[in-house]
């Protein structure tokens, strides 16, 4: 059996209960992973590239900004061609994009074929990060796709929190560039498991438009949408919040309080367990009070745990005083993503591709806007204060004002 034969073979498995479906949710979660993952493992190793390739740090960290504005770009065009041609032929093409790319990186000899290199990786990642949301808004709907989208979340988080120490330790043992051919494997890992367990999952309809005018005129029905623009803007603040955190971080411990960069690998894969634990407490939670009420609760511990910082700022400056609010902050930050990501997608199921690429771009949007803000801030402890706080309290702000447009309608 050919691979797209196998890809086409694979029977669509809609409004099955999420139990049946556990392998599929675990490949979109490894697919979701995909983009920060190569990004995150490189954090400990910019040093070590630049003096590799002859440059300076402040250089060779242009390899992070250029895959993420490329990152974000590519997910437009992605969202329109998987609703007219199907999901599992953008997938299986965007990873093999990918690997192809992290081979080209691995095998860079100097910065401008780096950079190469990074585009290369960051149009195939894109299409992963936003079909693993398009597919299961395919298979899924409801409670199902809260759940669904509580495991994406944790692999997200659990991308950027745990590859900085799987950096770290690649390149203390074998150098910067095994880190490459490890996210090159896992690339070749995810086509296989995508093939074996998804395949194909939305009905596509030949009929749709791919003409510029036709697709942007999708994307302003979306972001025009209140049912769109009230969730996913909620979605875009909370990760610009969160990237700001994680940009900041590195300041606060290694330059102010004296931690190694290994106690910051450790720290950012701690994350992972509080956001984890409140991203599967999400949509119990849920059930329990309702999906908007728990929504507005979730964003209501992270503006609580962005106060909190804020007026740590103005404190003794300690482990604990940093710690303490940015677990409160992700606490909030593991619900918000599940819920608003699921109230976002369930309206559009006819267009989850371009809705998905929509969000995705958002997201992307909000996390440059929070590592640019904080970095415009010369104190650092200021700096995360106020970008969380206000971030959140934007978030809220507008999360409410759609909530009660959305039921004045």
């Amino acid at each position: 059996m050919t691979i797209q034969n196998a890809a086409k073979d694979t029977p669509m498995r809609v409004g099955q209960p999420v139990s049946s479906l556990s392998p599929q949710v675990f490949v979109l979660a490894a697919l979701a992973s995909v983009g920060t993952f190569a990004t995150s493992i490189l954090l400990p190793s910019l040093p070590s590239m630049a003096k590799s390739l002859n440059v300076s740090t402040a250089a060779v960290a242009s390899t992070i900004s250029v895959y993420l504005a490329v990152f974000a770009v590519g997910q437009i065009a992605i969202g329109p061609i998987s609703d007219r041609f199907g999901r599992w032929k953008p997938v299986v093409f965007g990873l093999v994009v990918f690997v192809a790319g992290s081979m080209w990186c691995e095998f860079s000899n100097d910065l401008p074929s780096m950079l190469i290199g990074r585009c290369i990786q960051a149009l195939g990642a894109c299409s992963a990060s936003v079909l693993s949301r398009a597919i299961a808004r395919d298979l899924l709907s409801g409670e199902q796709l809260t759940r669904a989208f509580a495991f994406i979340t944790v692999a997200m988080a659990a991308a950027p929190g745990f590859s900085p120490l799987i950096g770290g330790l690649l390149d203390a043992s074998f150098g910067w560039r095994t880190e490459f051919l490890a996210v090159g494997f896992f690339g070749l890992t995810v086509i296989a498991a995508f093939l074996r367990y998804v395949g194909e999952t939305h009905k596509f309809d030949v009929k749709t438009s791919m003409q510029p005018l036709a697709i942007a005129k999708v994307y302003w029905n979306l972001a025009t949408d209140i049912r769109f623009l009230a969730p996913a803007g909620t979605i875009a603040l909370s990760m610009g919040a969160l990237f700001a955190m994680f940009s900041v971080t590195p300041r606060v411990l290694i330059d102010g309080l004296g931690y190694t960069p290994l106690q910051l690998g450790f720290f950012f894969a701690g994350t992972v367990f509080v956001v984890f634990g409140s991203g599967i407490f999400a949509p119990r939670f849920a059930k329990m009070i309702g999906h908007s009420q728990a929504t507005i609760v979730a964003l209501s511990i992270a503006l609580f745990g962005g106060a909190i910082l804020l007026g740590g700022h103005f404190l003794a400056h300690t482990i604990w005083s940093y710690l303490l609010p940015v677990m409160v902050f992700l606490s909030g930050f593991g619900m918000i993503t599940p819920l608003a990501t699921a109230t976002t997608l369930q309206p559009f199921g006819d267009r989850a591709g371009s809705a998905s690429a929509l969000l995705g771009f958002m997201q992307m949007g909000g996390a440059s806007a929070g590592v640019a803000v904080t970095a415009s801030i010369a104190s650092a402890t200021l700096a995360i204060g106020l970008v969380v706080a206000s971030f959140a309290a934007f978030a809220l702000a507008l999360y409410l004002t759609g909530t009660r447009a959305i039921r004045a309608a």
